[in-house]
This record gives C-alpha cells, structure tokens and sequence, in this order.
C-alpha cells in the first residue's frame, strides 16, 4: 500500500490551491484572471484603455487557459498513476452482491447511521448538509448532545477539564453504577497539572485542590490517592521517581477516549463509531477473506452450515470482539449459546456437548486431561 499512497499524497498536493508544481494551481490562475478583467472592465469604464490594453488582455486568457490546461495534466497524470497502483495492489474485482438497501426501511436506517456518524465525530457541517440533502429525521435534542460531546473533548484537548467535571458531576449517579474511575480520573489530572505546571512547583495549591476533592474517592482509590500525595516528596525529579507514571502525558490523553466512552454509554450507544468499526474490520481484511472463503465454497460446491457462524476464522484486535471465544479441546469446535464453555471442578474447561458425551451413569465425568472426576451437574457455564 505504500506506492499507493505516495501516489495519493502527491494527487492531494496537485488538488490543493498550496501545491507547488510544473503550473501555477487552477484556482491562482483563475483569480489573476479576475483581477485583470476587472482592472480592464474599470479602465473602459473611465474610458482610459487603448488598443495594445486588449492585446494584453487576450495574451493574458491565453496564457491562463494555458496554465490551466498544464495543472490539469499534471492532476490526471498523477491520477491515472495511483490507479495503476491500485490496480498492481488489487488484482482481485471487488464481488458483486445483490442490493441489501433495497427496502425504505434498509435506507433509512443506513441513512440514520450515517448522520449520527457525521454528528458523533464532530463533522457537524457535513451532517447538516447530508440531513438536509436525504431528508432523514435526526430529533434536535441528539444533535445538541452530540455538539456538547465535541465541545467538551475539544476542551479535553486543551487542558480544560472544567466543563468535563461539570458533566461528569452532573452524571455521578450514572458513573456510579457502572463503577466509573472518570471523575476521579479527571481530577487526578488537574491535581497532576498544578503539581507541575509552575517552576519552582507550588505545592500548596496542589494540595488544597486534593483536599477539597479527593476525599469522596477514598475508599474506591486508597491505593491511587496515596500515590498522588507521596509523590510529592519527588516533586523535582517525577520522572527518575517511582513514580514517574504520573509524569506521564497518557495521564491527560487518555480522559478523551474515557470521557467519550461513558457519556455515548449515557446515551445508550456503544463506545465505538459504528461506521469506522464497520471500515476497520472490512478494510482490514476480512471482506477479502470472506470472499476467498465463498470462492473456495462455490468450486468445492458447498455451502456455509450455519448462517451465524462463519466458516473461517478472522482476526479481529481485542477491542473488536464483542463476545466469548471458545473452541473446545476434545471436539475442536467454537462454542455457542447453545453449546457454552463448560468448567469443571478440577479446572479444565469443554463444552457442553463434550461434557454430555463423557458422562457416565450416575452424572459422572472423568476429566479428558487429569485422573480427576466430578459431577456433570458441578461444572459451571464460564464467560469470557
């Protein structure tokens, strides 16, 4: 993929109007153009303009067209050479499949995801636009939901946790019932900002902001609170300390991910964007692997078995597995809902369907991998 995106970087430098290249860029020859029609529009009018004015004039629309032509060369030349690379890069056709937005129920729930993604990361311009061109309904009160979570990550961003802590203060119910560290978090990282933010360090003022506001998270973070307070004692030199973690950035950057975590849990939504989930793992690969799969099936004449399962196995990162992975030592299978990882008392785990087929009368089972037995009706569903 790298000459491929070389390509891409040297098409996107061509399209911009700060691009240097053989031409002067479209948009600067268009605006010297204006300028000069109008200097020889306001020269007619006064009436001051001869003959060799024109003359000028014509030279300088077609040196302009010239320009223009040349810039234009250079971007569908730079433009067919990434296509080549893409091509060299992409020697399999994309597979065609039958519409699967073909109802008005498919398309508006498409078109529903698509403008709560714009409003989620932010492109609030592009989401008016999209919601105003395809007519989808987004209620007002999630666009201004939406518009307090990029603000307050942008105030993230610049070492505001003010209007943060507001929101995090006005949800502590919500953040409490989910055992959230957010708020303790935050304040954390303003204790660590006025810890180190002036030289010589102010202490005091460290410590009277930890007095007023560490003490309802005692007894949740004891071990966190000590920590900050003996940390002190290294003040001038954190980062050769034990405790340099503190000193670390991550302690600041991590409260954006955090922070828009648990206030799209306050609404019910997942902690990541849907869409850029959905171009992860299909750009990742897995839609080239599943069409592999389907042409292997389709030449050997079979076809999938179960329609939840999938036939191959994908890769997917931690983040993006939303559910238990088992596959059973003694049938080689996946477990499912019907067929869970199974533990029993001696600390080996199968499935449920193994653990059926190995025992004997009376609910007793002899563990495949150790002497020890047990009673089938003693081994417990595990969750991964």
């Amino acid at each position: 993929m790298e000459a491929s995106l070389k390509e891409l970087t040297k098409l996107e430098k061509l399209a911009s109007s700060s691009a240097k290249g053989k031409s002067p860029c479209i948009a600067d020859s268009l605006d010297s153009l204006m300028r000069s029609l109008r200097e020889t529009k306001e020269r007619i009018q006064t009436g001051n303009i001869d003959e060799s004015s024109f003359s000028a004039l014509s030279q300088k629309v077609d040196s302009t067209k010239k320009d223009i032509d040349d810039r234009q060369k250079e971007v569908y030349n730079s433009l067919a050479k990434f296509g080549k690379t893409l091509d060299k890069r992409f020697t399999t056709p994309l597979p065609s499949y039958q519409p699967l937005f073909s109802s008005p129920e498919a398309v508006a729930a498409l078109e529903q995801t698509i403008a709560r993604h714009f409003l989620r990361t932010g492109q609030f311009e592009t989401a008016e636009t999209f919601i105003s061109e395809s007519g989808v309904n987004i209620e007002p009160s999630m666009r201004s939901q939406f518009l307090e979570l990029h603000q307050i990550v942008t105030a993230l961003k610049a070492g505001n946790i003010v209007p943060a802590l507001e929101w995090a203060a006005h949800n502590r119910p919500f953040l409490q019932s989910r055992s959230s560290p957010l708020e303790f978090h935050l304040h954390r990282s303003q204790y660590m900002r006025l810890l180190l933010s002036t030289h010589p360090t102010h202490v005091p003022d460290a410590l009277k902001y930890a007095k007023t506001n560490f003490s309802p998270f005692y007894p949740q973070h004891a071990y966190d609170i000590n920590r900050l307070m003996n940390c002190i004692t290294y003040v001038s030199r954190l980062q050769l300390s034990p405790y340099a973690d503190l000193a670390s950035s991550a302690l600041h950057y991590d409260l954006e991910p955090m922070f828009a975590k648990e206030f799209c849990a306050s609404l019910g939504m997942s902690r990541q964007v849907p869409l850029r989930v959905v171009g992860d793992l299909g750009g990742g690969g897995a839609l080239a692997r599943i069409e592999k799969g389907r042409k292997v099936m389709r030449e050997r004449k079979s076809e999938w078995s179960q329609s939840d399962e999938l036939p191959i196995e994908i890769p997917l990162l931690p983040e993006n597995r939303y559910h238990s992975i088992f596959a059973c030592p003694v049938s080689k299978e996946q477990s499912t809902d019907s067929n869970p990882p199974m533990l029993m008392s001696c600390g080996h785990v199968i499935t449920k369907d193994s653990l059926q087929k190995l025992s004997k009368p009376g609910g007793r089972v002899k563990c495949p991998y150790c002497p020890n037995e047990s009673q089938m009706s003693s081994a417990l569903r595990m969750h991964f």
